[in-house]
């Protein structure tokens, strides 16, 4: 593969930093790790956005988040013909082989996608409505949940409301998967929604009871 380079100095730097202190000091923890495999007790479905930092967020070690991060935090709806299998299999390996007790959505504040799913649901981004457009075809499932938040006048209010539409479109979704149905209903997996604002550094769970996010 030619078009492949060396890594960048800082981050192999960085690498060796790693390896010099957080690597040596738990050493012992990292080979127990790779000689007994992994045992997760959360699947944790976030966003790419590099700012959210779910590890720090609920302070975990290795080993014990099995993470899946795209594009506004989304999964499809159970699908097996489609096209969309990225998440879906991540889903399917947490649930069948992990057998993860819980599978954490964690949506957040300025997300790009959910702008991006704004812009095109409302005309302002005809670029993403092109097939061509990975984003596009991507942040279509949201798109009934630009539905159900378009009537929202304010329109920093209407975007804030998408972002936890996300979530809530994707907890949704999980349901239409035979396996985490089965596991729920059976008392084995518990699903979980959360909304985390960057700058203020809050949390919010959704609460099914009241229909609404509180702060945790």
């Amino acid at each position: 593969m030619q078009n492949a380079k060396p890594l960048p100095s800082y981050l192999v730097q960085r690498y060796q930093g790693w390896k010099a202190t957080s690597y040596k000091e738990n050493e012992s923890w990292y080979r127990r790790l790779a000689e007994e495999g992994q045992h997760p007790r959360a699947m944790v479905i976030s966003c790419c956005d590099s700012r959210v930092h779910v590890t720090s967020i609920f302070g975990a070690d290795q080993g014990e988040f099995f993470i899946h991060r795209n594009i506004a935090n989304l999964v499809p709806p159970y699908e097996p013909d489609g096209d969309r299998h990225g998440t879906s299999a991540t889903v399917e390996y947490a649930v069948t082989a992990l057998k993860v007790a819980h599978i954490v959505v964690m949506g957040h504040s300025s997300c790009g996608g959910v702008q991006g799913c704004h812009d095109m649901c409302s005309g302002k981004a005809p670029e993403l409505e092109e097939k061509s457009s990975f984003v596009g075809r991507w942040m279509d499932i949201l798109r009934p949940g630009y539905e159900k938040v378009k009537h929202i006048e304010d329109e920093s209010e209407r975007k804030r409301a998408l972002e936890k539409e996300a979530v809530l479109t994707s907890l949704a979704n999980l349901m239409t998967f035979p396996f985490v149905q089965q596991a729920v209903e059976g008392g084995q997996l518990s699903l979980h929604g959360v909304w985390h604002n960057i700058g203020e550094g809050s949390l919010e769970h959704y609460l099914p009871e009241e229909g609404v996010f509180k702060a945790v």
